[in-house]
């Protein structure tokens, strides 16, 4: 079950409106580091990019590869624990604009997890410690600690070490 908070609309569509929601300012300053971050070679440079401008919580050791796409408008609502790997390309929303409603969802990504390349993590997600993401992979429900999970949408595949969360 996704966790979002919803705000129905009035008019034509929420992303039509975007700018009623969220100021301008804010979505351009977010637009421009993650652009800067989604090429910094740096994990540390990029964590600390994303930590202080966008308000982020990510932890120690934590790497995020080349062209990961933090969500632009709600950065601040993902938060990724220790020393947890997150594929290139993968997308983190923690938005999603409908006709007449948008949404909004913590994201929270735990400890040791890995995300494959190319994965999408919707908004209201939680994936526990331990926990795998395979490639390609549409992140609809919560991940249990230690299981593995892949498709479009993803599935639990397989329990990894189901009582210490460790992969």
């Amino acid at each position: 079950m996704r966790r979002t908070e919803r705000y129905p609309i009035k008019g034509p569509n929420s992303l039509w409106q975007l700018y009623n929601t969220i100021g301008f300012w804010r979505v351009f300053l977010n637009t421009l580091v993650i652009v800067i971050g989604r090429y910094t070679p740096f994990p540390s440079w990029k964590n600390w990019m994303y930590r202080v401008f966008l308000g982020m919580k990510i932890g120690e050791h934590t790497a995020l590869a080349f062209l990961v796409l933090p969500d632009i408008l709600y950065p601040e609502r993902i938060t990724i624990g220790n020393n947890s790997i997150i594929g290139y390309n993968a997308t983190i929303m923690t938005h999603e604009y409908l006709i007449d409603e948008y949404r909004i969802g913590e994201v929270r990504i735990g400890s040791n997890v890995m995300i494959g390349a190319n994965a999408t993590i919707l908004p209201g997600i939680t994936i526990g410690d331990g926990a795998v993401v395979a490639a390609a992979s549409l992140v609809y429900r919560d991940v249990p600690p230690g299981s593995l999970v892949g498709g479009n949408p993803a599935k639990v595949i397989r329990e990894r070490y189901k009582d210490t969360g460790h992969a």
